[in-house]
């Protein structure tokens, strides 16, 4: 009996073994540098439908705002979007500066390393507008959860289908953002405010990452930076 149950073992571990295994993950591919045959990053299949349900039901829903953090919130972007292009240059200078794989996505500037140049270059200009645009959007629909989820949703599915940006530069830059606001807007910028930010950018992180998986992206198990 025990030799029987020896080789029942031996012959099913390994078919255990592997449904469990995940598919190898692929390189990330830069949107300006398609590779022939190469596969995407992500892929939605039957098969997948298991291990999204289980990442789904793993996310943690953040704290939603209170009306006095979203009035918070509105009051200190207003100061912050008078000189949103200039802002959101800064930002992304010190998000690229501090993390030059970032770059790979951008075939305009991903050779810069110095950040004069960056500043000068209209393609990275342009998209700081791009970025603290999005980001107004989101601050003046916190009233509306349908419309900010809306948005969101579009930003991850474009970045996930389209541009097939690893998702964890999302919470990257959240930081480098509450960074610069901090710094540049100390004044106005207590732990009141600190701290209502820090819920927003968890937000828009939850929501993006939301949209990823809802495409069926398949996480990269090594470091994206």
């Amino acid at each position: 009996m025990h030799t029987l149950y020896s080789l029942a073992l031996r012959f099913c571990c390994p078919l255990r073994q592997l449904r469990r295994s995940s598919p190898p993950p692929p390189p990330l591919i830069p949107s300006s540098v398609p590779a022939s045959g190469a596969s995407t990053p992500w892929c939605v299949c039957g098969m997948e439908k298991e291990r999204e349900d289980e990442e789904t039901e793993g996310r943690e829903r953040p704290e939603p705002l209170t009306d006095v953090e979203r009035g918070i919130i509105q009051d200190t972007w207003a100061r912050v979007y008078e000189t949103c292009e200039d802002v959101g240059v800064t930002i992304l200078i010190r998000f690229f500066v501090n993390f030059p794989s970032a770059k790979q996505y951008f075939s305009q500037f991903q050779d810069m390393e110095d950040p004069e140049e960056m500043e000068k270059n209209s393609q990275l200009r342009k998209h700081a507008r791009r970025v603290m645009n999005a980001i107004n959007t989101v601050v003046e629909n916190l009233h509306d959860p349908e419309k900010v989820s809306s948005v969101l949703g579009l930003v991850g599915k474009a970045h996930a289908l389209k541009y097939k940006v690893e998702p964890m530069y999302f919470k990257i830059l959240s930081g480098v953002i509450l960074e610069i606001l901090a710094e540049d807007f100390g004044e106005c910028f207590t732990p009141e405010v600190q701290t209502s930010w820090t819920k927003l950018m968890a937000a828009l992180y939850w929501h993006i990452t939301g949209a990823y998986t809802e495409v069926g992206w398949v996480k990269l198990s090594s470091s994206a930076v």
